[in-house]
């Protein structure tokens, strides 16, 4: 069973800057990517950023130059500074990870969400 626990999220006024923590845990033998989601109400499930077991980083367009994802492998947990916040930044935040939890066996696994709520 592997879990994922996110956290940091909360109310901050546009412009300002919000750190979420996301740590894994349980039968973990590896992991491979790990993700940020965001869904705002009335939308889709949208991929923020993800960063692959190599480091390398991708983002969507609408947080190039102002999120910056990173991971820590020691401590299985993946971050997202996200700057210069925008009301539209406002959403649910969700936490994903490709975990190997044995030689044949890998998944996909998500976190229960932080909110995020940028006021104008």
């Amino acid at each position: 069973q592997v879990h994922l626990v996110e956290s940091g999220g909360g109310l901050v006024q546009a412009g300002g800057s919000l750190r979420l923590s996301c740590t894994a845990s349980g039968s973990i033998l590896s992991i491979g990517t790990m993700a940020w989601y965001r869904q705002a109400p009335g939308k889709q499930r949208e991929l923020v950023a993800d960063t692959t077991g190599s480091d390398s980083t991708n983002y969507a367009d609408f947080v190039k130059g102002r999120f910056t994802i990173s991971r820590d492998n020691a401590k299985n947990t993946v971050y997202l500074q996200m700057n210069s916040l925008k009301p539209e930044d406002t959403a649910v935040y969700y936490c994903a990870a490709h975990v190997r939890t044995s030689v044949i066996r890998a998944a996909y696994y998500w976190g229960q969400g932080t909110q995020v709520t940028v006021s104008s």
